[in-house]
């Protein structure tokens, strides 16, 4: 009776290795990169040397550089993609026939491209009738006095902010969907009057941050303050 054969590969031992490079001494002539992930102690004792110390930062600084390439690369990815959903949205913006098709643009662009969970467009009612919009759900209008004693600061400063509103300032802009937002960023929409404000919310009380960059939203607001004017 035939013994089965085992399947199981050799275990190489640090001999092996050794007996291998001995014969094979040009092993590492086209492997430069293999020889930076290697370590050589060129220690006496206790001391560290010189050169190892060098090999060492240098080693170290190769790594960071690695990894600060890699977030570069991913930075630049999402920057690409984010310059897609942009422009997408700004030529829905502009090519939209009335009051409803820009809001419908702009409603889809953040819900669908930007995955954003809550928007709404607030409007000073002194600039447009309620039965001109068909779509209501993700607009509020308000008259400008009422805004303005609810968003004073925000409106007049004309700055985008970010972070966590305050009660009253949360139940205005989100209404009966104010329980349902951790934090938020708005951008005041501002013509040659104020026409009223962008706000977008999320569940989670950390997603927007005060010390977060607000570039993205205040230039969907500076769009939206340019064209907004001609549909009203």
């Amino acid at each position: 009776m035939s013994v089965p054969t085992s399947s199981v590969p050799p275990v190489l031992t640090d001999e092996d290795v050794a007996n291998y490079l001995r014969q094979n001494n040009d092993f590492f002539i086209d492997k430069p990169s293999l020889l930076a992930d290697l370590t050589l102690p060129h220690e006496r004792g206790k001391a560290i040397s010189l050169v190892e110390r060098q090999v060492s930062i240098l080693r170290e600084r190769n790594m960071e550089m690695r990894h600060r390439l890699t977030a570069l690369i991913d930075n630049a990815r999402i920057n690409d993609a984010l310059f897609e959903k942009t422009k997408r949205l700004i030529l829905s913006l502009i090519e939209a026939q009335d009051i409803n098709d820009f809001i419908d643009a702009l409603m889809h662009s953040f819900s669908s491209d930007f995955e954003i969970p809550h928007t709404v467009l607030v409007l000073f009612s002194e600039h447009i009738s309620e039965d001109r919009l068909s779509t209501k759900s993700n607009v509020l209008l308000a008259p400008f006095s009422e805004s303005q004693q609810v968003l004073g600061t925000i409106i007049s400063n004309n700055q985008t902010v970010c972070g966590q509103l305050d009660t009253g300032e949360q139940a205005f802009v989100f209404r009966d969907k104010a329980n349902d937002i951790g934090s938020t960023a708005i951008t005041p929409i501002t013509s040659a009057q104020p026409l009223g404000v962008l706000a977008v919310g999320n569940s989670d009380p950390d997603y927007y941050r005060s010390s977060m960059n607000t570039l993205f939203l205040s230039y969907i607001g500076d769009v939206v303050s340019r064209l907004l004017p001609r549909y009203l």
